[in-house]
């Protein structure tokens, strides 16, 4: 059967599928397509696979809670909802948190957030100042949040509400800033947007604006937090808190789940303000609790501090031998490598057919986001396989 093409005839176009590689098992960081080949992962679902592939810890969770009780509505309470919750208060600046489905409805939930704080708070004040390159989701809101004009000019009119400014310069937020503001959202890290690390001092500068102006500022960690930076949510790095967060991708592992956290005085949402008929369902719940619970118990985000920290010094020692190689850059296991000639989709091709999966981020630049559970070994595998697809394409 050729999958791509049934897929190609059926399915209307979500990613570019630039090989055509159809994956039926995965375990650990390792994959396999339909003929039999292995793969290395160094994708990890777009930074979703916190465990690794079918860790066994996350499918004896899902396995017993399906047989125990998958869904009911948020008219009842549910006690994996319930620990959850908990979980991720305790383990956070937080007070209160709200479950859905992905990254992109954390996020619109937690501008619904703002938005209400804004009438209670702030005089009716509605407008989210968000960054250039960052982003946030593809609802038609988190769009317009979006500050990258190649994801709005196919859906204009955009919704209102949202104002663009520079990343990694407070003095911008500063200057945009209105009586209409009611909260400033950001990336820690922009993934998406190419790996951009800020300043030190630059989240501190904000946060001390926003406290002047009475603002909200608000985390998008989907891509940053429960691990991937080195600690289990990024702000911990910052030297800041954020007031509210915005949570998806490796929450779960694997199993589609988002939430949005709030402090105390913010979390203003009363019933029917808002609500998720999937979110927080007692399936969804039990994986996240299992892969939670695991990443504490085993110090995940130490861990993927130190193979990240080993990771970015190979990538950078490739520069030496790779003359079209910019730069490495990220912070844990979110890592980049930039290229000054638009090389990434020959590379991604060449390691694709030595066995290692990596994600072409932009013509420039491949990323890497694998499961935290990777070990210096396999970041050594990986990081030689690369090298060998970049010296094909530098001979090229």
């Amino acid at each position: 059967m050729n999958w791509p093409e049934l897929a190609d005839k059926c399915i209307m176009p979500m990613a570019s599928r630039r090989q055509a590689i159809t994956l039926v098992r995965g375990q650990g960081v390792r994959v396999w397509d339909d003929a039999g080949k292995e793969y290395l992962d160094l994708v990890g679902g777009w930074a979703v696979c916190t465990l690794g592939h079918c860790h066994p810890v996350l499918v004896k969770a899902i396995a017993e809670q399906a047989q125990t009780l998958m869904h009911i509505s948020n008219q009842f309470y549910s006690i994996p909802q319930t620990r959850l919750a908990e979980l991720l208060v305790k383990n956070s600046c937080f007070a209160k948190a709200f479950f859905c489905n992905s990254g992109a409805e954390a996020n619109e939930g937690m501008v619904k957030l703002a938005r209400k704080y804004g009438k209670l708070k702030l005089g009716g004040a509605y407008e989210v100042i968000t960054a250039l390159n960052s982003f946030h989701g593809r609802t038609l809101a988190m769009v317009a949040a979006t500050g990258q004009p190649k994801y709005q000019e196919a859906f204009t009119p955009l919704t209102p509400g949202f104002v663009h400014v520079e990343f990694n310069n407070a003095q911008a937020i500063k200057k945009a800033a209105t009586r209409n503001t009611c909260a400033v959202m950001l990336e820690p890290i922009q993934g998406e947007g190419g790996v951009n690390i800020p300043d030190d001092g630059y989240f501190q500068e904000v946060r001390a604006f926003c406290d002047e102006r009475g603002l909200l500022l608000m985390f998008d960690e989907v891509q940053t937090g429960l691990g991937r930076t080195g600690s289990l949510f990024a702000y911990e790095q910052l030297g800041v808190e954020p007031d509210a967060i915005a949570l998806a991708k490796g929450l779960a592992g694997g199993f589609p789940v988002g939430a949005f956290l709030a402090k105390a005085p913010c979390a203003v949402l009363a019933p029917g303000d808002h609500a998720s008929t999937y979110g927080g369902n007692p399936l969804a719940c039990a994986a996240a609790i299992a892969v939670l619970n695991y990443t504490l118990e085993r110090n995940l985000p130490q861990h993927a501090k130190e193979m990240g920290s080993h990771f970015l010094a190979r990538l950078q020692a490739l520069k030496g031998r790779f003359p079209f190689i910019q730069e490495a850059r990220g912070r844990g296991l979110l890592l980049a490598l930039q290229f000054k000639e638009d090389l990434a989709d020959a590379v991604q091709e060449a390691c694709t057919r030595r066995g290692l999966l990596v994600n072409r981020l932009r013509p420039s630049a491949l990323r890497f986001m694998p499961p935290l559970i990777i070990t210096r070994d396999e970041v050594d595998e990986g990081v030689d396989i690369l090298e060998k697809a970049l010296a094909e394409v530098g001979r090229k």
